[in-house]
């Protein structure tokens, strides 16, 4: 029995030194140490491929190195016209507030043409000059101006400020303004002081009368609920109507002046 025990040890080791001696000659022949109990059935990726989400750049850090690549393409896409006016509103308010009303009473004084004149008769692109110039040279400053004097003035938005900013347009700049436009007209026209003064008379009472039936609706609108920086806009979008009215009285006949 002892002998038995004995042989069978010894023919273990033999196998234990002949499997050892196999694994140092040939390592791919020997078997995995944990296959032979608990056999995988999932391949597993080598470790370089696991690692690699160490190696994956932010989707942050990408939009930001974009975005900074391109600054302007992404601002105006974003932004578009109306960022970039407003912009020059604030960079350089009389300059954009000029050009916009010029190009406000250049419109309104070909429609105005339009609707006045027949198809045949050809446009009179001097009148509209004078209307652009108008416009350019003295409507635009003097709303910028305006508008600025009366928000420092009453500066709360509130509804009795609102009314008191409407007055002060009604009995101020709108009859100063309107005199303004009459006169300048006229007088690039070549109407003489006499005749001026005759138009005025003549033209300026209907006018007024028909500007305090438009005009306080507008300056609530404009008062009550537009930034400053931006009434100018919305002031001189309601003027395009008005305009057409007053480009058709600027172009009537001149008055006849009263004898001396």
């Amino acid at each position: 029995m002892s002998g038995a025990v004995l042989k069978s040890n010894t023919i273990s080791r033999v196998l234990l030194q002949k499997n050892s001696i196999t694994h140092l000659t040939d390592p791919l022949k020997a078997p995995f140490p944990g296959n032979q109990t608990q056999p995988r059935t999932y391949f597993r990726l080598p470790d370089f491929l696991k690692k690699t989400k160490e190696y994956e750049f932010p989707h942050s850090l990408i939009s930001s190195s974009f975005s900074s690549s391109s600054p302007s393409t992404t601002s105006v896409s974003k932004i578009g016209f109306v960022g970039w006016y407003l912009g020059m509103v604030k960079s350089r308010p009389v300059f954009t507030k000029s050009v916009t009303s010029a190009l406000i009473y250049t419109a309104a004084d070909l429609s105005s043409q339009t609707i006045a004149q027949s198809s045949s008769e050809p446009y009179d692109f001097v009148r509209t000059l004078r209307m652009a110039g108008y416009g350019m040279i003295i409507l635009g400053p003097t709303l910028h101006l305006w508008f600025n004097f009366v928000s420092k003035l009453f500066p709360r938005r509130d509804i009795f400020s609102t009314l008191k900013k409407m007055v002060m347009g009604q009995a101020i700049y709108g009859p100063a303004m309107t005199v303004v436009f009459f006169s300048y007209n006229a007088c690039m026209q070549g109407e003489t002081n006499k005749e001026i003064v005759a138009r005025l008379k003549r033209d300026l009472l209907p006018t007024m009368l028909n500007g305090v039936m438009y005009w306080p609706v507008c300056d609530f609108i404009t008062f009550r609920f537009i930034p400053v920086h931006l009434q100018p806009l919305v002031s001189n979008s309601f003027s395009y109507l008005w305009t057409i009215y007053m480009t058709y009285m600027a172009s009537l006949e001149k008055a006849s002046a009263a004898p001396s």
